[in-house]
């Protein structure tokens, strides 16, 4: 079929679904976390707030306690370091697909780059005893921080120096890099932080089991949840997102029967369900976190980002701080203050409904975060001077 046969999907189509399949029109928002991660395959968790604010933006009834409760009541979220080697949190639904399409390997990419950076002294035997002595003293306290399991286990103790000769280089406790392997491969979990929900001291715990899913069934389940919510896109999209090889990215596309369309800026792909047009889910505004998924999800975000706007919005390695959106375009920042004020600034004039809904949305998220501080760990330009 030549190109120009192929069905459209203009920008303005993909940025209709936004709104209801992202969830960020009001009439669109869920009620449980498990279905906001679902909607966007996994919530990025590097940023213990991320999560939080990510899933609070799409519910209903917004809630950090809704969070925590599929998190750490019933676990019904589980944190994975998978795709481009950042942790996100998954349903225990889409979990085997994550774990088996990408995690496994970034576990074993781990173990390789641990053992070196532990030198002579350590061997890989003398790796798996420590791994056995760290999950028998989790096992005998229930729950435990790395440090108290360093008090059981003298070689956790140890230091380590990464990036030797580098101006960022590092000590590191050996139990920080076990207890991460050992979370890599699905041994433990990342349990209740010790303070709020936006500290990054957690403890461990044991992790249950995921159920086994064969490597190309997993990428092919993937790359559908992910053309199912981001879709249509491309395929440098797709493999940005995941991480993948070029050779990988393309077999799961292929066995997922994803079709080729044409996009306004070039060729994209399709799950075959999907080329339909989609209702608009009416106006909508959003303030998103750093990190958050629906503007991590692209590489080429040229749709929904003006690449002026960029500057202002993401840090020197690429990070993305707190958005504004409206109506599928971000639109400016925002960032809050000492006292608790949401502050925001527009990049670009939406009109008076926008800035409206955008200011009702700051008092929303004003209204459920109280006297909670939120500082973001990748801190932007914008988001320095909002707070100023």
């Amino acid at each position: 079929m030549s190109s120009s046969a192929l069905p459209r999907i203009s920008d303005d189509a993909r940025r209709a679904r936004l709104g209801s399949r992202h969830l960020l029109a009001p009439a669109h928002r869920a009620a449980a976390v498990e279905d906001v991660a679902d909607a966007l395959v996994g919530l990025h968790a590097t940023d213990a707030a991320t999560v939080y604010l990510s899933a609070c933006a799409r519910l209903a009834e917004p809630d950090p306690a809704e969070v925590e409760r599929g998190l750490y009541d019933d676990v019904t979220l589980v944190k994975l370091l998978s795709m481009r080697r950042t942790i996100f949190a998954v349903s225990t639904e889409v979990a085997p697909a994550v774990e088996f399409s990408t995690a496994r390997g970034i576990a074993r990419r781990e173990r390789a780059a641990l053992l070196k950076a532990l030198g002579e002294a350590w061997d890989e035997r003398r790796l798996a005893e420590a791994e056995e002595a760290a999950l028998a003293a989790l096992a005998a306290r229930g729950e435990a921080t790395t440090a108290e399991l360093a008090e059981d286990v003298p070689a956790l103790r140890e230091k380590i120096t990464t990036s030797p000769g580098k101006p960022y280089e590092s000590r590191q406790s050996v139990g920080s890099r076990v207890l991460r392997l050992l979370a890599s491969d699905g041994h433990v979990r990342r349990s209740r932080p010790r303070g709020s929900w936006t500290s990054s001291l957690y403890s461990w715990a044991p992790a249950p089991r995921i159920p086994e899913l064969p490597e190309r069934e997993a990428r092919a389940e993937l790359v559908r949840r992910w053309l199912a919510s981001y879709g249509p896109s491309t395929e440098a999209d797709l493999k940005w997102w995941t991480g993948w090889s070029l050779r990988d990215t393309r077999a799961a596309l292929a066995d997922t029967g994803a079709v080729g369309v044409r996009l306004d800026r070039g060729p994209g792909l399709a799950l075959p369900d999907d080329l339909d047009p989609v209702e608009p889910a009416g106006d909508w505004a959003a303030l998103l976190p750093g990190l958050d998924p629906t503007a991590m999800g692209w590489r080429e975000r040229d749709w929904y980002l003006d690449p002026e706007h960029v500057p202002f919005l993401f840090d020197r390695a690429g990070n993305i701080g707190p958005t504004v959106w409206w109506n599928g375009r971000i639109v400016g920042g925002w960032a809050q203050r000492a006292n608790g004020e949401i502050v925001w600034r527009a990049l670009a004039d939406a009109g008076r409904d926008a800035a409206a809904a955008v200011e009702a949305e700051a008092g929303r998220l004003a209204a459920w975060l109280g006297d909670v501080r939120v500082t973001p760990r990748f801190r932007t330009p914008l988001e320095r001077e909002l707070v100023r």
